[in-house]
């Protein structure tokens, strides 16, 4: 394990080398994580947060942002910005499953019954609640992105009713809860990263995955999965993140600032999100993909094992309460 982490540690650091000598200008440059590539809608949220505090610090702090899974996988670069090699990181909340037990609640499937729904438990009391879990794991939680309607695609057998989920081999984000929802679907689940989808598609590694419209157009998986089904099963948020070693080296003026210049990234991620999402449905559609539009109602049935097996405490079954509870403006 130690030599693992080394290894990490040592992959982040001639990463750095790579990209060259950081801005001067900046006293502070945080260096943020992604796995997507620039222009997508986190990244340049990212990228918008980091003028926000650069113009209000005149220059004491600055983000730089490392795209396209320059620094590792989300599980990789989870581990670096918890020792505080990486300073910032925009991940799934999926990753953190098995750390924050709380963001399992946000992953559970079909628990928000819209987008405006999930906008008003992360933006309010809930939302908050849940970043400072992250605290003490040695994370210090900014705020909530959108991730989008999560839906299947395959490569062969396309998906019209739970049944054709049977034994399919399908892509999942390295949680334990992801691998039980697909085990409850009938599929069979094989957790890996997000950049060796592609390869596992093409290869028939795997029979399909999962994901939202943008990241299946971003990640070309459209080419060689041609059946998108909108099942929809999940609005999990993105978790945008600061290292607690990170966090503790700024002055109390500072901290404010960033919380501030979060917050308010996302506004204008959710501007861009909206586009992109819009833009990304248009392409693939136009590609020849293959969307099909099922009853949702089975799907929502078979999740019952799912709150069964991860809701069992008396804490995270009145979280998922009052996060049904809550009324999205119309």
């Amino acid at each position: 394990m130690k030599t693992k982490r080394f290894l990490c540690l040592a992959a982040t650091f001639a990463a750095f080398a790579t990209f060259g000598a950081l801005p001067a200008a900046a006293q502070t440059v945080l260096r943020s994580a992604d796995i997507h590539p620039d222009g997508y809608p986190t990244v340049e949220a990212v990228k918008y947060m980091g003028e926000l505090v650069k113009q209000r610090t005149n220059g004491r702090l600055d983000i730089q942002v490392f795209n396209n899974a320059a620094l590792g996988s989300e599980k990789d670069t989870i581990e670096q910005t918890r020792f505080g090699v990486i300073d910032m990181n925009r991940v799934n909340t999926a990753p953190f499953n098995n750390l924050v037990p709380q963001t399992q609640v946000l992953g559970m499937p079909f628990l928000f019954r819209s987008v405006d729904h999930m906008h008003k438990v992360v933006d309010g009391p809930i939302g908050d609640e849940i970043l400072a879990a992250f605290e003490p794991h040695g994370l210090v939680g900014l705020a909530f992105y959108d991730s989008g309607a999560r839906s299947f695609y395959t490569t062969k057998k396309p998906i019209k009713s739970l049944a054709d989920l049977k034994g399919q081999k399908i892509r999942v984000q390295q949680s334990d809860l992801w691998i039980a929802m697909m085990k409850a679907f009938g599929a069979n689940a094989t957790p890996m990263p997000f950049g060796e989808v592609y390869s596992s598609l093409e290869t028939g590694v795997v029979d399909g995955a999962e994901n939202n419209w943008p990241s299946y157009e971003s990640s070309r998986h459209f080419e060689v999965a041609k059946n998108y089904t909108l099942t929809e099963h999940s609005l999990a948020p993105e978790a945008l993140v600061i290292s607690k070693a990170s966090w503790d080296k700024l002055t109390p003026e500072d901290q404010k600032i960033l919380r501030q210049a979060a917050k308010e990234s996302v506004v204008k991620m959710r501007e861009l999100w909206s586009a992109r999402e819009k833009a990304s449905e248009e392409k693939v559609r136009a590609a020849g993909v293959n969307v099909i539009t099922v009853d949702k109602q089975p799907f929502i049935d078979a999740m019952k094992p799912v709150y069964d097996s991860f809701v069992t405490d008396p804490a995270m079954k009145d979280l998922v309460a009052r996060i049904q509870a809550v009324q999205a403006t119309q």
